[in-house]
């Protein structure tokens, strides 16, 4: 009964230490690709957080990285600041939109692309401006005629904007050549 006890028991704890180190690892992962998605310098002071709300790292500053979402293939964290995280709520929950400051996010890893004027389509159309952005940030406005001077285009070989017409419209601005 002892080594039937003895058996079962190393059993569970091998599992249970197995189970950790998975999950250790798993978070780890995700941490490294939230954080490629911001700049060096704020590396060491943003919020980390996964797809179901937990807490990979806590930070000091405004930002909160979050890391590639589960159902894209291919590379896409964003950290954003306070204004971003209203503006991606209202984008997920499909709520109305309007800034109340300005704000930035960043996608220094670039993305696996996105339509440039439907903020909901899944994939690449004929006639949907799909584009791959290499790494780039985002910028928020309260002031939305301020987009007005700024071109649509994303092969532009600037600034664009992106979304114009809808609540999510924002500039983007690669730092980087797209993909």
């Amino acid at each position: 009964m002892k080594v039937t006890s003895y058996i079962l028991c190393s059993i569970l704890l091998c599992i249970s230490f197995t189970a950790t180190a998975y999950n250790d690892d798993k978070s780890k992962k995700l941490l490294k690709d939230a954080l490629s998605a911001a700049p060096l310098a704020l590396r060491d002071k943003v919020t980390v957080v996964d797809w179901n709300q937990n807490v990979l790292k806590k930070g000091t500053s405004n930002y909160t990285c979050f890391p590639t979402p589960p159902h894209l293939t291919g590379k896409a964290p964003m950290c954003m600041d306070g204004p971003w995280m209203k503006w991606a709520d209202a984008w997920m929950n499909k709520k109305p939109f309007q800034a109340k400051a300005m704000g930035i996010s960043y996608m220094l890893a670039g993305d696996e692309g996105a339509s440039n004027i439907d903020p909901y389509a899944k994939g690449k159309t004929s006639d949907n401006q799909w584009v791959k952005e290499g790494p780039h940030l985002m910028i928020i406005t309260p002031d939305k005629t301020l987009l007005d001077s700024l071109p649509t285009d994303p092969h532009n070989g600037g600034p664009y904007v992106m979304w114009k017409g809808t609540p999510y419209v924002h500039i983007m601005i690669p730092v980087a050549t797209q993909k």
